[in-house]
């Protein structure tokens, strides 16, 4: 539930809004005329003009201080020459109430106009359009605004949310006393306004694939509850009254996280009879309802609930404390509007980033033989064994199962074929396969550890923490020590610990941004002493099966000149996954580092990758000079040089038409598939349309301005651009696909020539060039 729409949020904003709806309705009836013909369709038969347009209108933007001159009636309309009277005659007979009410529409077009333009989400954007162009044909009908089509009319689910959480409370809390009951009674009625006042994420940004059902939903809560927050001539309702089970089950784990993240950061600013209420009673309380969320066989989703007919609940809900807090009082239900919109804070304490709250009492997780067997905070699960992947009987697959039960057993059984390997290291070692063995064996094991202010620190897990910044500031002496030193003991930073005979010899200190999906690594250091064994390696693939475990999917950090080919080899590459609103503000900035990130699979365990790529290539080496050996074949030279010959046919060369005929001894042709010259335009033409909309597309619509880059053109001989395309595209110059790749690979070549890998130009121009692949494989221009 990220804040991702550029619409108004502050109550500045709303009460800006109704300002300028209030000016204009207290302006006279000539003004507002005037604005409404800007939306109106001229009277005047057979006249397509759509809206009247003011032809003694200044060429340059008006300073908004100046008062502009009344247009008059007779005043020609730059359009279609008509006068304003002809585009305003069905209004002259209208109400001013009618007229206020068709005001404030014009104000809401205004408005979404702009959102549409500033939007950068596709599904947002859509749907802005969508609404305004609904508001234009109520103005242009003067029909109240209703929205209509596919989504359907609220209530979408029945039971609502609203209804569910009152049947929760009666169920649920059937045997409390009275006084206690209206203390669960107002912790229900905080959740129904926290979620009311939340902002939906976009089906585009959603950390998991949801199904259809959420792109629906998100689109009905943005025209029925969002939208009209800001644009009051749209009906609007209350998220909770409309919405049901379907909606509430894909976003409630978000929205307790950060409701009570929210809580966390204003715990100081809370009364101290209130913070019982809200910290401890108020999580209790939505642990309960989410139990009755995940119960397909709960009976608050009845829709004919009837309490008198039902069983008592189980015995499993949290115990009554001997004193209850007070009921909340009115002026905290009064506050509540004030959560919106939720904002994230990262800053609160040292948390397990599933439950917000650290679930172990000892920070440490000692893994020295059989990892992944410690539960809670700090651990690698043993969740990676049972990940599933795609089995042989999924793909195709040209190889018979007697020659892969042959193969299998050269591979493992290479000991007896070519004896014991004494060179002490193999063609597909991996660099981690020594860091692994001494694992294995017990010589070194790694630990996630982390100070903490709850509790007092085991002396073991101090030890470890002054070793790791023994280790960071010997390795990163250009780091001051009170840096390393605040990061290492701060206790919403972790560190990853190897250990080898007990000692220090390496770790990563990172933190984690759970509710923003990525990690930052902030230092990463061996002690030189121990380098080249591998132990970088096999470190960071540990941190990457942790992070796994724990749903954190991006790693980020800034790398110094040093340190950029280590974090390479380890996956990480300047190409940012992540949009740059998700993590600035978050991480640590360096300056003279480079911002370097990575991607990981759920599906892979990294401790175990290099096994599986290694056992692979011998699989493949096996197979490839078994089918050598099988298919080896000696043909006579060439002698036709001896008689005299300069040239020979290729077809004449003995054994190389053998390599490509087919089984009836023919050398089959593989037609390339071709477009007719209507198919190439309309493809090139949606390709274009597609780029142009794209969020990484801004820096490639226009034609670079020599005045604003002078050097431009002395690197750059032959510029391309966006804009230049589509006029190619119009003038019929694309005759063959090969030309429009050309020129779209022609511009990407010339923004990595100019720009540094670096920059965001340089980064626009990969994420635009592998959307332009994957479209033009959608429209058949390439395969």
């Amino acid at each position: 539930m990220s804040q991702v729409h550029r619409i108004p949020q502050s109550q500045n904003n709303f009460y800006k809004i109704a300002q300028k709806k209030q000016q204009l309705y207290n302006s006279s009836k000539a003004k507002k005329f005037e604005k409404l013909a800007v939306y109106s369709l001229c009277k005047i038969e057979q006249c397509r003009c759509t809206g009247w347009k003011n032809s003694n209108a200044p060429p340059q933007p008006s300073r908004t201080d100046i008062t502009q001159p009344l247009a008059a009636v007779s005043d020609p309309c730059r359009n279609c020459s008509h006068t304003l009277a002809n585009h305003v005659t069905h209004l002259e007979d209208t109400s001013d109430e009618q007229l206020n009410r068709l005001l404030s529409v014009v104000i809401d077009i205004e408005n979404l106009f702009l959102f549409v333009h500033k939007e950068e989400d596709t599904d947002t954007k859509s749907v802005y359009f969508f609404l305004f162009k609904v508001l234009r044909k109520c103005l242009a009908t003067l029909s109240p605004p209703a929205v209509h089509g596919p989504l359907g009319n609220p209530p979408f689910e029945k039971p609502s949310i609203s209804q569910a959480v009152t049947n929760f409370v009666a169920y649920k809390y059937q045997g409390l006393l009275a006084k206690d009951k209206q203390i669960i009674v107002g912790l229900a009625n905080m959740f129904l306004k926290c979620i009311n006042h939340c902002t939906l994420e976009s089906p585009s940004q959603k950390s998991k694939d949801d199904d259809k059902q959420y792109k629906v939903n998100y689109t009905r809560w943005l025209c029925y509850c969002r939208v009209p927050t800001f644009c009051d001539s749209l009906p609007k309702y209350e998220l909770t009254a409309i919405f049901g089970r379907t909606l509430i089950k894909s976003i409630f784990a978000t929205a307790r996280r950060q409701i009570m993240e929210k809580f966390e950061a204003d715990r100081e600013k809370m009364p101290v009879e209130k913070r019982p209420l809200v910290l401890e009673q108020f999580p209790k309380f939505l642990q309960s309802l989410n139990d009755q969320l995940d119960d397909d066989d709960s009976p608050i989703w009845n829709v004919d609930f009837d309490l008198n007919t039902l069983p008592p609940p189980l015995p499993d809900q949290p115990e009554k404390p001997k004193t209850p807090p007070p009921p909340p009082p009115p002026e905290l239900s009064k506050n509540l509007h004030k959560l919106e919109p939720l904002v994230i804070n990262t800053e609160l304490t040292s948390s397990h980033p599933e439950t917000g709250k650290r679930q172990n009492d000892d920070p440490v997780c000692t893994t020295p033989s059989k990892r992944r067997k410690v539960s809670h905070d700090s651990t690698f699960s043993s969740s990676h064994h049972n990940r599933t992947f795609p089995t042989g009987s999924e793909h195709e697959c040209d190889l018979d199962d007697d020659l892969l039960a042959e193969v299998k057993a050269i591979v493992e059984d290479q000991d007896d074929m070519l004896g014991p390997d004494t060179s002490g290291s193999s063609v597909n070692q991996a660099r981690d396969d020594g860091a692994r063995l001494e694992e294995q064996t017990g010589l070194i094991s790694f630990h996630v550890i982390s100070n903490t202010l709850s509790r007092q620190p085991t002396r073991e897990t101090l030890l470890w923490l002054i070793g790791l910044q023994n280790v960071f500031s010997h390795q990163l002496p250009r780091m001051p020590k009170e840096y390393i030193t605040r990061l290492v003991f701060d206790p919403k930073h972790k560190c990853l610990a190897l250990l080898k005979d007990n000692r220090v010899i390496g770790g990563i200190c990172f933190r984690m941004f759970p509710t923003q999906g990525f990690t930052e690594i902030v230092f990463c250091a061996v002690s030189s002493n121990e380098q080249v064994k591998g132990y970088g390696t096999y470190l960071m693939n540990h941190l990457k099966d942790y992070h796994v475990n724990h749903g954190v999917m991006h790693f980020l950090t800034f790398a110094d000149e040093y340190a950029i080919g280590y974090f390479k080899k380890q996956g990480f590459a300047k190409d940012i996954k992540l949009t740059k609103d998700v993590y600035q503000g978050y991480i640590k900035e360096y300056e003279g580092a480079t911002l370097m990130g990575c991607e990981l699979d759920a599906r892979i365990q990294y401790t175990e990758f290099s096994l599986v790529i290694k056992r692979q290539k011998e699989v493949l080496q096996a197979l490839i000079e078994k089918r050598r050996n099988d298919c080896r074949k000696v043909y006579p030279g060439i002698k036709c040089y001896e008689n005299g010959v300069r040239k020979v046919a290729v077809k004449d060369i003995p054994g190389l038409q053998e390599l490509f005929k087919d089984a009836a001894g023919s050398v089959p042709k593989i037609p390339e598939p071709t477009l007719t010259p209507d198919q190439l335009y309309n493809a090139c033409r949606a390709i274009l349309q597609s780029l142009k909309s794209h969020s990484s597309a801004w820096p490639f619509l226009e034609p670079v301005s020599a005045e604003e880059v002078p050097d431009y053109y002395e690197y750059i001989k032959y510029p391309m651009d966006l804009h230049t395309m589509w006029t190619r595209l119009k003038n019929c110059y694309y005759v063959s696909k090969k030309l429009f790749i050309a020129d779209m690979n022609r511009m990407m070549t010339n923004c990595r020539t100019y720009n540094e890998p670096e920059t965001e130009y340089y980064r626009c121009a990969n994420t635009l060039e592998k959307f332009f692949y994957t479209k033009c494989k959608d429209h058949k221009l390439i395969t």
